[in-house]
């Protein structure tokens, strides 16, 4: 049994699309729904490649609105950290729930996520009907004897989200330079070498996280991860602010994807924007992503490209910089093989949304410009993923028992 959406608008044109077996398994006008398929009837409404979120954390749902307007370091150690210490594996669970329930509303049915308790979000994430390129963050506190600890922990947990099937993609997630001592690094990209794993990792996001590590290593961040084999085609990394124009060289010689997440960099008022114009000569593969729904504060992907194409083009002066169409490819992940985006295309992964074209924000004009510049994720009626509707009509099944969980789970850690 496959799923039929028909009566649907691709560029201009009407047409209907098939799936089956989570794949596309056609897509045209010509396309009719086989005996015992499921059928959507899209009356018109837009179909369109969903986006992924290319850096967060999903389970700080819970952390909402709680320590906000602080400096960064002040935040995550007068704040998040000591509320992180009450963490219990169920609240994850939860707050990853509420998050793919946000994401789905706005869009995104893929995401890059790292967090504590990973075989928890993977379990929301199974719940939920998502992908999920998934790490558990690793933490040693540049202690080496507190990581000999540690190392052994983060292999059976890598392992274990190995095991929830094709939709969670299992992946290391040293949280950075700063926190991660050099002998865990350097055995963190030994063994995603061996097994042929993703690295996610914050980089270069302040520019004193650059003086200091020159201090303490001799290298900019990039070289340092670099001599430690940590650039390679598998490294998604975070943020990217501070990389000078031969760390830009290097992380696009090494295949690493850098993912931009300006609106929570300007909330937290890092000092500087990443360097598009310039990353994107060297060849870099990009991504874009919220950050986690604590330092943005939402996880609204078509609010984060705008914020994406209007930040370059200030920086830049130059509104011809980062046009819409370049924009939306990379918030859906199609300029990253990393971060697995798709066209929607025979054989493709069955992903993919429907807008309704009745909105005030896409009532006229060029579509990807109202995408970039007018909507935001109140467009999206209809989310599929793998073949399997995960929203219809803006409903999210069981999303008023996640909301009532993630609110008590909440008030109890932030109080």
């Amino acid at each position: 049994m496959g799923l039929v959406v028909t009566g649907a608008q691709l560029d201009g044109r009407d047409l209907a699309l098939r799936c089956d077996g989570g794949l596309i398994d056609s897509i045209g006008p010509e396309v009719v729904p086989q005996p015992g398929d499921e059928v959507i009837d899209a009356e018109g409404m837009l179909l369109a490649p969903p986006f992924v979120n290319g850096h967060t954390h999903s389970a700080m749902t819970l952390f909402r609105g709680f320590g906000d307007d602080l400096p960064l370091m002040e935040w995550l150690q007068g704040k998040i950290w000591p509320a992180e210490a009450k963490l219990e594996p169920g609240d994850v669970y939860w707050g990853t729930r509420l998050a793919a329930i946000e994401m789905l509303r706005s869009g995104t049915t893929s995401f890059v996520d790292m967090y504590f308790h990973g075989d928890q979000a993977a379990r929301a994430v199974v719940d939920s009907g998502l992908r999920t390129l998934l790490s558990v963050v690793f933490l040693d506190v540049l202690d080496t004897a507190k990581g000999d600890e540690l190392r052994a922990g983060a292999l059976e947990a890598v392992e274990r989200l190995g095991e929830f099937g094709p939709l969670v993609r299992p992946s290391f997630g040293p949280h950075a330079v700063y926190t991660v001592s050099r002998k865990s690094l350097a055995w963190i990209a030994e063994t995603a070498a061996e097994r042929e794993l993703p690295v996610q990792i914050h980089l270069s996001e302040t520019e004193k996280e650059v003086a200091d590590c020159i201090e303490a290593n001799g290298s900019r961040p990039a070289a340092y991860l670099d001599e430690l084999g940590l650039l390679t085609e598998r490294t998604v990394l975070a943020h990217g602010i501070w990389l000078d124009d031969a760390e830009l060289s290097l992380v696009a010689e090494r295949g690493s994807t850098v993912v931009t997440n300006p609106a929570a960099n300007m909330k937290l008022a890092v000092g500087g924007v990443f360097p598009y114009p310039r990353a994107r000569r060297a060849g870099i593969s990009i991504g874009l992503g919220t950050d986690g729904p604590s330092s943005n504060n939402n996880l609204d992907m078509l609010e984060e490209v705008k914020a994406f194409a209007l930040i370059q083009k200030h920086d830049a002066g130059d509104t011809s910089v980062l046009p819409a169409a370049d924009a939306l490819a990379i918030a859906r992940g199609q300029r990253s093989e990393l971060l697995g985006g798709g066209e929607l295309a025979e054989g493709a992964n069955a992903d993919f949304l429907l807008l309704n074209p009745e909105l005030p924000e896409l009532s006229a004009g060029d579509l990807d410009a109202d995408l970039v510049y007018a909507a935001t994720g109140s467009v999206v009626d209809t989310a599929v993923v793998a073949g399997r509707v995960l929203m219809r009509g803006r409903e999210v099944e069981g999303s008023e028992e996640v909301l009532a969980e993630v609110r008590e789970r909440a008030a109890r850690l932030t109080s």
